[in-house]
């Protein structure tokens, strides 16, 4: 991706983030994002950055994808959730077989693609692909997809033998609205029912071969992107929004504390509040923090992908680390700033809930398990195996 369409992108985001701002009360009572935000966001290339040049897309470098979310994030945390999650998928999909990239892209290079990759179905080995059915949940931004990706386990002879991510266009699958929760309300993460369809080999693709970084892709995307861990580029997807969030929340409470009046303290307007000056600080610095080592980690790894070196298995754990600490220095801002906002901030509306309530609704994603994260470095630090896809 040139510099010049990079500067393009982001312009076109950044343009587009009062309107989200605007219309984040909309979405949330909506349960899903506005038809004319997802148009928008097209509009301006961002669903194109992590697609193939192949199929008009940017392969653009991994942190220009996620400053991206992180603006949108921080307008509006439903939006910023489904720009991220809708966003990386055609990464994902640029490492199956050449085949199912042509199935998706074919006829429409803005073909969107959702996800539920918890193993909550079962598939059966056949001849020629496999055999699946189930029911997930958290399928993000279903509503503006037309294809699927899913996780489960695959069995022949009625023993596991492998787990699988499978491909589906939405002929096959039906979205069961359910999504009726206290944070990122306007995600639409809907159920996605599948029942007894054939899923041809070509659109599987095992997670053995994307946990390697090996995958049929990179033979029609040979990028220094199609070269990064799933393990890296997933688990930040869902980071970098909290983080944006985490940004939003901040710039509500600081106007919020331009205006404040604290009744309680004989007038006193919070803006002159010397400990007011201290949680901000506090906060700021959190997400800072979070953000550089987000971005500082996954640009190491994709400059070791360019030079077409092999990965250092030290930064991936890394990677990882400091992702679950992101979201977690990115949730203590958050709650600072909204413990010393006030009463009025609690009202219905206001944007200092809301980021309060989509942070922690996002913080509850299974990308964000702290302990499983620390656990792998710490074995990798003592020199032990590590044996989690998940890296």
């Amino acid at each position: 991706m040139s510099e010049q369409d990079t500067h393009r992108v982001i312009a076109g985001v950044a343009e587009l983030l009062p309107v989200l701002r605007e219309r984040a009360q909309e979405t949330e009572d909506a349960r899903r994002v506005p038809d004319e935000s997802i148009k928008s966001l097209q509009e301006t290339g961002f669903f194109k950055l992590l697609q193939p040049k192949t199929y008009g897309g940017y392969e653009a470098d991994p942190v220009t994808f996620y400053t991206a979310v992180k603006m949108i994030a921080s307008a509006c945390g439903s939006t910023g959730w489904v720009a991220s999650i809708l966003g990386v998928h055609p990464w994902h999909v640029a490492l199956f077989d050449a085949q199912a990239q042509e199935d998706v892209w074919r006829e429409d290079v803005d073909t969107r693609i959702s996800s539920s990759y918890a193993p909550m179905g079962k598939a059966t080995v056949v001849d020629g692909g496999y055999r699946l059915s189930g029911r997930w949940s958290f399928s993000s931004g279903c509503d503006h997809a037309t294809w699927v990706l899913l996780g489960a386990p695959a069995f022949s002879g009625g023993k596991p033998v492998d787990f699988c991510t499978y491909l589906l266009p939405i002929s096959d699958y039906t979205i069961i609205d359910v999504w009726d929760t206290v944070g990122l309300r306007g995600t639409g993460s809907n159920d996605i029912l599948v029942e007894d369809v054939f899923v041809p080999q070509h659109r599987v693709l095992s997670f053995r071969l994307t946990s390697q970084c090996k995958t049929p892709g990179q033979e029609v995307n040979p990028g220094p992107l199609y070269r990064l861990p799933y393990g890296s580029v997933h688990p930040s997807t869902i980071t970098a929004p909290i983080i944006g969030m985490a940004q939003g929340a901040y710039d509500a409470h600081v106007e919020h504390q331009r205006q404040r009046v604290r009744a309680s303290y004989v007038g006193e307007q919070s803006k002159e509040d010397p400990f007011a000056k201290v949680r901000i600080a506090e906060a700021a610095s959190e997400i800072d923090a979070a953000w550089l080592q987000l971005t500082r980690n996954i640009d190491e790894l994709y400059q070791h992908a360019c030079r077409g070196e092999k990965l250092p298995f030290a930064t991936r754990l890394r990677v990882r680390r400091d992702q679950v600490r992101g979201t977690e220095r990115a949730i203590a801002a958050v709650d600072r700033l909204f413990e010393n906002s006030g009463g009025r901030a609690l009202k219905m509306g206001t944007p200092i809930q809301r980021f309060w309530r989509d942070a922690h609704a996002g913080r509850v994603h299974a990308a964000n398990d702290p302990e499983r994260a620390y656990t792998m470095f710490g074995t990798g630090e003592f020199g032990l195996p590590v044996e989690n896809a998940m890296v």
